[in-house]
């Protein structure tokens, strides 16, 4: 576990963390993706009175809704299809320690009623069995979902949000971190410029370092990383500084193109369009629709800041209807 950064914003928060490990109490912690909220709760773990038992980490998006509770709280056998013997859950699994609950705003409301329970008697009950287990057990939950927000638009319990909020760490994006992409870009430079076996690390040319600085940075310090290895790892003179940067290793005279639609062959006059009442005019009904379609997507996806479970929740889709929607109108997870 490694903290790098010098901005007062990002101190600030890990000062925040250091103090919070100290209470046996939960711990949200919010932040935009790649923000580092899993280093932020194996912090809030080490410098506890937990640190010698179980960090048990489970990612709530990353599996099917119809599995997450059994993953949390455990099944008997024969509970389900599929369930050939009993299995304990994470909450058995991090009993003495720490449970890390990230993505926690993609809970189904069965699982925040379940883990309600946890929260406040300490008892899990695995699915098909008829006795609670205790467990003891702090939970540090992360996400970059505005839980209030979501609280009041139904999507969250709020009895449960109350319970999880005792202390809420929100650690700021890189490009309010003033000062950090320099510090950040030379630490990863030096990690890459080592594996790589350079004799010295040569640092970025002056002009490279501004790229950096003037950067957005969307993806925080994951996507600082990846930029700042891939830089180097294609430079080819450990001699000189690193001069070239890529932002966006998609790019390239050769990248596929979107398929256009067929022009209309060149003796036919183009139909008259068919003006709607707020849309404009339409030509084609089919095109107008998938475009409104790919529209209504792409402002969930960003709404929910691509978090891709809340969106099909947010639309009334399944996990898989958005995935296809998303492939089929050639969006990207970004």
């Amino acid at each position: 576990m490694q903290f790098v950064g010098q901005s007062l914003a990002f101190l600030d928060a890990v000062e925040q963390a250091g103090r919070a490990a100290e209470l046996n109490r939960p711990v949200l912690v919010i932040g935009e993706r790649g923000t580092g909220k899993e280093l932020v709760a194996e912090r809030l773990h080490r410098l506890s009175r937990r640190w010698g038992e179980p960090l048990i980490i489970m990612n709530c998006a990353a599996l099917p809704e119809t599995l997450i509770e059994a993953e949390l709280f455990g099944h008997e056998q024969g509970a389900f299809t599929g369930a050939t013997r009993a299995r304990p859950g994470r909450f058995e699994e991090a009993d003495g320690g720490t449970l890390f609950l990230d993505e926690l705003g993609t809970l189904s409301m069965a699982a925040q009623e379940r883990l309600l329970r946890v929260v406040e008697y300490g008892e899990v009950t695995r699915i098909g069995a008829s006795r609670p287990v205790t467990v003891d057990v702090r939970i540090v939950a992360a996400t970059n979902d505005d839980l209030p927000a979501a609280a009041e638009a139904g999507r969250f319990r709020p009895d449960l949000l109350d319970r999880l909020s005792f202390e809420v760490i929100t650690l700021p994006p890189l490009r309010a971190r003033e000062g950090d992409v320099a510090v950040l870009a030379d630490h990863f430079g030096r990690r890459m410029a080592a594996e790589l076996e350079w004799p010295q690390w040569p640092g970025f040319s002056a002009a490279c370092m501004a790229e950096l600085e003037a950067h957005g940075w969307p993806g925080n310090v994951r996507e600082l990383r990846n930029v700042v290895e891939r830089a180097v790892y294609r430079w080819d003179d450990p001699a000189r500084p690193v001069g070239r940067i890529t932002f966006d290793p998609f790019a390239s005279p050769w990248k596929p193109r979107p398929l256009m639609p067929a022009a209309a062959p060149p003796d036919s006059a183009p139909p008259a369009p068919v003006p709607l009442p707020g849309l404009g005019a339409i030509t084609d009904l089919k095109a107008a629709v998938e475009a409104h379609e790919a529209a209504i997507v792409r402002t969930a996806l960003e709404r929910y800041r691509y978090n891709q479970r809340a969106t099909a929740k947010g639309l009334g889709l399944s996990y898989d209807q958005l995935r296809h929607c998303m492939k089929k109108h050639g969006l990207s997870a970004n």
